[in-house]
């Protein structure tokens, strides 16, 4: 009993110490791969003018497009969500999940929790 206690602990300290190891980019990554097992609910507005011009609601995640060879991060972005047409925040009789893409730089955007 006293040595799985004793293995029990030295694992979580070697988990400690490879966690505070990380770089902080590390770090980010882990906590966002946590929160894409989680799931989120949520909104992605675009903007266009100052104005909102596409709503997304009930998203799970937002992913960075990575090239199939060399491993390099895409300027783009992609997911599934509602689009909500009537931009109330809820899911009305006809609002379908769609996949949808945007530019990292080209695109005003705000993504956020639904509270």
């Amino acid at each position: 009993m006293n040595i799985t206690k004793t293995i029990l602990t030295m694992v979580i300290l070697a988990s400690l110490a490879l966690f505070v190891g990380c770089t902080q980019d590390s770090q980010n990554k882990i906590g966002r791969s946590i929160q894409n097992w989680t799931g989120v609910n949520g909104v992605l507005e675009i903007y266009s003018g100052g104005k909102v011009v596409k709503k997304f609601i009930k998203i799970d995640k937002l992913s960075t497009a990575t090239g199939t060879t060399g491993k390099v991060d895409r300027p783009y972005r992609f997911g599934y969500g509602i689009l909500d047409a009537n931009f109330n925040g809820i899911k009305d009789p006809g609002e379908k999940k769609v996949y949808f893409e945007f530019s990292d730089y080209s695109t005003s955007y705000i993504f956020f929790e639904n509270p």
